[in-house]
Order: structure tokens, then C-alpha cells, then sequence
């Protein structure tokens, strides 16, 4: 099992800067890798400056050379799928090849949403960004005519360094079939469990569920709970959640490091 840590780029050390020395810190001190939210405005609320998660982990990969990077999650419905595609690629570049690309829909009261407020519309967008996504990683021209992106034969041609591609994590309600059929057609899950408003701790039996359907060809991060029974359970990540605050108490957490199994 690897252990993480995720923060949101919100507040006083929370700027690329900042997180880049975070990432260093995790880094020496035994963490397998460091996610960050994807937000523009930190869970709807400006009190506090966000900073742009994506120019973070660029940061963060100049001041690292082993722990894995990435979103948990990007709202791919945000953004266009050909701009993440590029990104990506980019940040597994400058990381040596250890980005990962966690996704969900969104929250549908986010202002950046462009209007789009469907739940459903949403992971029409998810799945149709994520196919796009997947094929402009092939280096290939790409034709797609779909309900929400064209493309006729656009290419990018730099391309991950990963094999076959960089990892696509699924978030989301682990409870609501389409996240679960996605969990199982892409690379992992950083699902939660329940509503965002009610949500219930994911158990090692739900471990058990996603690895029974799957097999082991993909990768489970959970949070919370014993570790040592999520691994056995067939978990291969376990994340703590570290929330906005005084930077101090970050470097704290770190510099204890992971949980012993």
C-alpha cells in the first residue's frame, strides 16, 4: 500500500511556492504522493486566495523527484478536455512520469460551471472528455463529433511518458452506477462514498466489492479507517485529507509520516 496526503491551494502556504516545499517535505519524509483539489474558488468560498492547482503542481514536480502528483479531482466538465490533455502531458513530463489525473464531474453550484447545473449533463461531459482525452494521448489525429466536443483531426503530438497512458482516477459517489461503471472502464478510484452533504465512511467490504468486479489491474485510494484492513481488503493507496490552516500544522502531519502497517 502507498500513502498520500491532498490539500486544496487555498490560503496563507498554499501558493505554488508553498506547496512545492509541502510536496519536498512530504517527499523526505516517506509520503508516496501529493494531490491536490481542484478548485478555482476553494469550495465556494473567497475568503480566502485559491490558487490555480495546475501551476502548483508544476511546482511541485521541479522541487520532487519521486512522490507521485496529481488532482483528486479535476471537474473535467470545467475545462476543455484537449487543454487538460496537454497539461497532463506536460506535468508527466516535467515529473518524470509520475502524474495522475483524477476526475469527477464537478460540483454542479460551481460558478465556473458555465451554467451547466445537470448532474446528468455533467457526466455526459465527464465520459465524452475522458474519450477524447484518451485519444489525443495516442499522439493520432482525432476525429470525434459528440454531443458536447468536435474535433476533425486534431493531434497533439507530444505525448505521456507513461505506458499506456497517465492514470485516470474516478471520483464520485461510489453508490451511483454510472461512477462505478466508470471506476471500472478507467485506472483507479478515489471515490468517496454517500452525497457529499451525507457521506458514509467507504469499508473494506467496498474494497472487497470494486476488486471482485475489477481484478487487481487498477489502482484504490481510500482515506479514513484502519489502513492495515484496507490492505488487506485489496486497497493499494490510503490519503489523508489535510485541511486549509496554519501551514505549521501541515508540515507536522508530514513530518510524521505515514501510517505503519
Amino acid at each position: 500500500m502507498k500513502f498520500s496526503v491532498t490539500f486544496g491551494a487555498v490560503g496563507d502556504g498554499r501558493d505554488p511556492r508553498g506547496l512545492a516545499e509541502l510536496a519536498r517535505i512530504a517527499e523526505e519524509s516517506g509520503w508516496d504522493g501529493v494531490f491536490l483539489e481542484d478548485y478555482l474558488a476553494y469550495q465556494g468560498d473567497t475568503s480566502l486566495p485559491t490558487y490555480d492547482p495546475w501551476i502548483c503542481l508544476a511546482a511541485m514536480a521541479c522541487a520532487t523527484s519521486s512522490v507521485r502528483l496529481g488532482t483528486t479531482v479535476t471537474p473535467l466538465p470545467r475545462r476543455r478536455p484537449w487543454k487538460v490533455a496537454a497539461e497532463a502531458v506536460a506535468l508527466d513530463h516535467l515529473s518524470g512520469g509520475r502524474m495522475i489525473l483524477g476526475v469527477g464531474i464537478g460540483d454542479p453550484a460551481d460558478p465556473f460551471l458555465d451554467g451547466v447545473s445537470d448532474p446528468r449533463v455533467l457526466a455526459e461531459m465527464l465520459d465524452e472528455g475522458l474519450a477524447v482525452i484518451d485519444a489525443l494521448w495516442s499522439g493520432e489525429p482525432v476525429h470525434h463529433q459528440g454531443k458536447h466536443y468536435q474535433l476533425d483531426g486534431a493531434q497533439l503530438t507530444a505525448r505521456p511518458l507513461q505506458h499506456p497512458r497517465i492514470p485516470i482516477w474516478i471520483g464520485g459517489n461510489l453508490l451511483v452506477p454510472a461512477v462505478r461503471r466508470r471506476i471500472l472502464r478507467w485506472d483507479g478510484s478515489c471515490a468517496y462514498k454517500g452525497p457529499t452533504t451525507a457521506s458514509l465512511p467507504i469499508l473494506p467490504e467496498d474494497v472487497s466489492a470494486l476488486r471482485a468486479e475489477r481484478g487487481n489491474d487498477f489502482d484504490l485510494k481510500v482515506s479514513g479507517g484502519d489502513p492495515s484492513a484496507f490492505a488487506a481488503a485489496g486497497a493499494t493507496w490510503w490519503g489523508r485529507w489535510i485541511a486549509p490552516g496554519p501551514r505549521a500544522e501541515a508540515e507536522q502531519i508530514l513530518r510524521a509520516g505515514p501510517p505503519k502497517l
